[in-house]
């Protein structure tokens, strides 16, 4: 009996410290979960300084919320070798493409249907007053000629008359002399005409042609003039060309969409005595493709982006520069952002990590399918938008989960690193162009515009100083207007030089948008 009351006795001390084990583990695994908890909390805030604002929760399952965030959460298998197979599919496509551009093409002749004929006929020796022989036809060799432009002198004659004298005794009133009054011109006196005006401004911010070039230019063809006058001459026009740039800033700042982007232009500082880096602005009505340019200063700032877009209400697509991250959120502003921009940065990090940026570019490359089989399917805005909402908004948010689950292997200053960074933080604004079937999925189209002036910047390589980079931005402004309209900046502009004198209408009907020739209109 003492024996089983001493083993119960046993038991009950095993009992006791087993649940002090089983106490002091629970308390262990607490600790232990509270240290867990911590490390994740701290994860959670350094992921955040390196990758911008971010909470728990993906981007929602409605479009039309769009506040699009990132969550924990790694690809299933499935996804991943899915994935693994598009990256090899594009790479073995990318590789025919290669294969394709390096075939020997044949040699395109120039196209010059349009161009008139200058025959020279060629006989053999001895065979036109030879009976022996007679003609069969003829083989014919075409070259294409050019005649150098020609300067010349267009002068007006005006006659004059005067009242014969016995009219003049019987009506002293009536008016003795009568002459013809000189038309009406850009610059009063002048010795230039609208066309060698037109000419100046189209070498240089068409064909990029500083002014000493085309005074070299003139020369050639017997005009000998200088870099003051010019000057001149280009400082007329823009003051008279200033009320049309005026109204096409209003009708473009009145539109529904625009896409704003911002590029340099070198500007010399007086004060310092040499060039400086200043920027313009450029707006475009991604509607219906117009475009003005503007420029404050040179300047890059964020005031200068308020004076710009800060009174617009609608939507407004950019780049991911940091300025317009402020109207994120304001009333009547849709931001949207640019896909092109984001494709950019994972093929600049393919060197670095083939593997991860490859996925990242497939993911977008979908996006971009879905809008080209929409072009080629001409479908209209409503149409596009179903689409997109039903089928390139999914791959966003796949894109997202994809993201969030490579994001802790690079470092904030690699390249996929700060490509995951640039992404995370416009990825709001990246998803918006599926709200509405007009919107563009990137910024290609202001882009293209501003593309006339990195263009001139490596010809001419600066403005002279403020007055002549506001004066260029009056220029780039309506001929890019007249390449979007597709009407001859020549015609449009020599036209409006004879026509903007003296004229009193409506001037938005000189706008290369809605303009009409002046042998087709009224005259003013």
């Amino acid at each position: 009996m003492s024996d089983l009351v001493l083993e119960i006795q046993r038991l009950r001390e095993e009992n006791a410290r087993l649940a002090g084990e089983v106490k002091a583990l629970r308390t262990e695994k607490d600790e232990m979960q509270a240290v867990i908890n911590d490390l994740r909390s701290m994860m959670a805030w350094f992921r955040k300084k390196i990758f911008g604002s971010m909470s728990e929760k993906n981007l929602p399952l409605d479009p039309n919320v769009l506040e699009p965030t990132l969550f924990d959460q790694s690809l299933p298998e499935e996804e991943q070798a899915k994935l693994d197979a598009e990256v090899k599919a594009m790479e073995e496509q990318n590789a025919k493409l290669i294969e394709v551009k390096a075939h020997k093409r044949e040699v395109r002749k120039p196209v010059f249907s349009n161009l008139p004929i200058e025959e020279t006929h060629i006989y053999p020796d001895g065979v036109q007053d030879n009976p022996d022989y007679v003609e069969i036809g003829v083989e014919n060799t075409d070259t294409v000629a050019i005649q150098p432009a020609k300067m010349y002198v267009k002068r007006i004659v005006r006659h004059k008359f005067v009242l014969r004298s016995q009219l003049q005794i019987e009506d002293p009133d009536r008016q003795t002399f009568l002459i013809a009054p000189l038309p009406e011109t850009i610059r009063p006196k002048s010795m230039a005409d609208a066309t060698l005006l037109a000419d100046i401004l189209i070498n240089k911010y068409i064909y990029h042609l500083p002014f000493y070039r085309q005074i070299q230019k003139y020369k050639e063809l017997g005009v000998v003039l200088n870099d003051a006058t010019i000057n001149d001459w280009f400082a007329a026009v823009c003051e008279k060309l200033r009320p049309l740039y005026d109204r096409l800033r209003a009708q473009i700042m009145s539109s529904e969409y625009i896409q704003v982007d911002e590029s340099t232009l070198p500007v010399i500082d007086n004060e310092k005595h040499r060039a400086v880096k200043g920027y313009m602005w450029a707006v475009r009505n991604a509607l219906t493709g117009d475009v003005y340019f503007h420029y404050d200063m040179g300047s890059r700032s964020g005031d200068t982006a308020r004076r710009l877009i800060g009174g617009y209400r609608g939507a407004v697509q950019t780049d991911g520069y940091e300025v317009y991250s402020a109207f994120e959120g304001t009333p009547g502003k849709i931001m949207i952002g640019c896909w092109a921009h984001v494709r950019r940065k994972f093929v600049e990090a393919l060197d670095e990590n083939k593997k991860y940026a490859s996925e990242a570019i497939v993911y977008i490359s979908k996006l971009y399918k879905i809008e080209e089989e929409m072009k080629e399917a001409g479908l209209d805005a409503e149409a596009i938008k179903e689409r997109r909402q039903k089928e390139s908004y999914p791959i966003i948010q796949d894109f997202e989960k994809w993201m969030n689950s490579v994001a802790d292997y690079f470092t904030p200053k690699s390249r996929m690193g700060r490509a995951l960074t640039y992404t995370y933080a416009l990825l709001p604004r990246l998803g918006r162009y599926v709200l509405d079937g007009r919107y563009n999925i990137d910024n290609n189209g202001i882009e293209n515009a501003i593309r006339p002036l990195a263009l001139g910047r490596k010809n001419f390589l600066f403005a002279g100083n403020h007055d002549a980079a506001i004066r260029a931005a009056i220029v780039y402004s309506l001929f890019s207007c007249c390449k979007a309209a597709g009407i001859n900046t020549r015609a449009w502009l020599e036209d409006i030089l004879l026509r903007l004198p003296g004229f009193k209408d409506d001037i938005s009907t000189l706008l290369p948008g809605n303009w009409q020739p002046l042998t087709a209109t009224s005259s003013k």
